[in-house]
């Protein structure tokens, strides 16, 4: 991979930031140059997305400098460093669902498009079409709402609308998490282009692999503080996993044995379920067993996890739950889900999973007001909160912290406890580990491996396929919204032969 390397044109200087007595960033001094693809790695908490929002002026600065071409750089809002060639996009959702897609591309630019004080629909309209089509999407009606579209469809969206403004600097806050592979391969061919035309890009993500493929430089967090700078010719994923967590990592973080035995009751059955996204699939799920989902984005497989949960409505089928007391159920409705003791942790966690303005302490007992009783004791509540707290060692300022100001992999932990601590003994799980490191990753899949051996029944639906031929006891293959193959767990499996059955 070549690269153009220029002059160093943005630079932060002792760069820090404070949330009340946490200190978040820790005088961070880096530069970076014109036609540079720059990686930040580091743990959840590390202070990656505090120094994006930094930047790009979504948070203050508490101490420290920043300087665009050797000038002090101190934007009040995203407006300001959007004009000063600086703009961002991050992992979660940023479009607001109400507006038309033309309308969040314009979003706080709508002046541009008035004449005598009416804003040109049309003209913001053929606008909108020109951004997706500059970075390849032709397929979306810009008229209709953003919240018509997938989450993936909405995160192009916001790509479009950051590179309209032509940016020197385009930060990429762990976006690929949210994207199918087909997503991702745009993103990266995005990003080269902007490197070959001299611009510079920041890009935060938890998967090494792609940084290492992607990247010229690499930057390491720690704690809140830069520990280490790594050119590409230097580039060694012993060293980046180090430097990151401050010790070594050694083994594989999956299971190791390829036992794929299970119970032999059965604790939730979909029989020949169909809708618009679903056609006559049919999955039978058993005690202490983990099963797995795979297929590409549109395949119908995060669909499938909605229906079970009675989160979606059938055409066809039907889909029964077993209750420990050999009770069944048929699952209509997210009631009878919680009823049948079943968890549901959704791929967008900000929007379905969590109450991000509600502290920790209120997420992690929202699923449990049932089992508490009609009368709560916040005795009760606080003791319910920091068992999960200490059990999934959530890093957190106290229980009363709102779950938004978390870090991804903490906002996940949160999520895992909320269901854990319903006792609920189905689990389903889209995209368990999205946007989480190393570290977390490692907490989750132990946690799940025991889960397993404690009797509970896991479906887990995933693109990331190392993770499900890792974990998973068996693995149903998803195209066209129809199960076309299914692989019990082996040592001989391989991500090739699940591919087969993808495209």
């Amino acid at each position: 991979m070549e690269k153009q390397q220029n002059e160093i044109f943005f630079e932060t200087k002792d760069l820090t930031k404070k949330f009340g007595d946490v200190t978040a960033v820790n005088h961070v001094s880096m530069a970076i140059r014109t036609g540079e693809i720059r990686g930040l790695i580091g743990e959840n908490g590390s202070g990656k997305s505090t120094i994006s929002s930094m930047i790009s002026a979504i948070h203050t600065v508490t101490g420290g400098e920043m300087f665009l071409y050797g000038k002090p750089y101190s934007p009040k809002n995203p407006g300001d460093a959007r004009k000063c060639g600086i703009t961002m996009i991050v992992q979660e959702a940023g479009t607001i669902d109400g507006l038309s897609i033309a309308e969040n591309i314009f979003v706080g630019d709508e002046k541009r498009f008035a004449h005598h004080g009416i804003i040109d629909r049309a003209e913001m309209n053929r606008e909108a079409v020109k951004a997706l089509e500059n970075i390849g999407v032709t397929d979306v009606d810009v008229t209709r709402p953003a919240a018509a579209y997938s989450l993936e469809t909405r995160k192009l969206v916001e790509v479009a609308k950051a590179l309209y403004y032509d940016p020197i600097l385009f930060i990429v806050d762990e976006t690929t998490t949210a994207l199918s592979q087909s997503g991702r391969k745009t993103i990266y061919r995005i990003i080269h282009e902007l490197r070959d035309k001299g611009k510079a890009v920041l890009f935060i993500s938890h998967d090494l692999e792609e940084l290492m493929e992607n990247c010229d430089v690499l930057t390491v967090l720690r704690d809140g503080k830069l520990v280490d700078t790594i050119e590409r010719a230097e580039f060694d994923e012993n060293r980046i996993k180090h430097s990151m967590v401050g010790r070594e990592i050694k083994g594989d973080y999956y299971r190791s044995d390829y036992d794929s035995s299970h119970g032999e009751k059965v604790t939730l059955q979909a029989e020949h379920i169909s809708n618009r996204d679903l056609k006559d699939v049919s999955v039978t799920l058993h005690e202490g067993e983990i099963l797995g989902v795979a297929g590409l984005s549109g395949c119908g497989m995060h669909q499938l996890g909605r229906v079970l949960f009675g989160l979606d409505k059938l055409t066809e089928g039907k889909v029964q739950a077993f209750r420990p007391d050999g009770t069944e159920v048929t699952v209509r409705s997210v009631q009878d889900a919680l009823d049948s003791s079943i968890g549901y942790i959704s791929k967008d966690r900000d929007k379905e999973a969590l109450v991000l303005p509600a502290s920790i302490k209120d997420n992690l007992v929202l699923a449990n007001l049932n089992r508490m009783g009609t009368f709560i004791l916040p005795k009760k509540e606080r003791e319910h909160a920091k068992e999960q707290i200490e059990s999934l060692a959530i890093k957190c300022s106290s229980m009363n912290q709102a779950v938004g100001e978390l870090s991804g992999g903490n906002k996940q932990k949160v999520s895992f406890g909320k269901w854990i601590g319903n006792k609920s003994r189905i689990i389903i799980m889209d995209s368990p580990t999205r946007g989480v490191d190393i570290g977390v990753k490692t907490t989750m899949y132990q946690l799940i491996a025991r889960m397993k051996k404690e009797g509970y029944s896991i479906l887990i639906i995933s693109e990331e396929m190392p993770e499900l031929i890792g974990m998973c006891d068996e693995i149903l293959v998803m195209k066209d919204g129809k199960v076309t193959q299914s692989f019990k767990r082996s040592e001989n499996l391989s991500e090739q032969q699940i591919i087969e059955y993808m495209i």
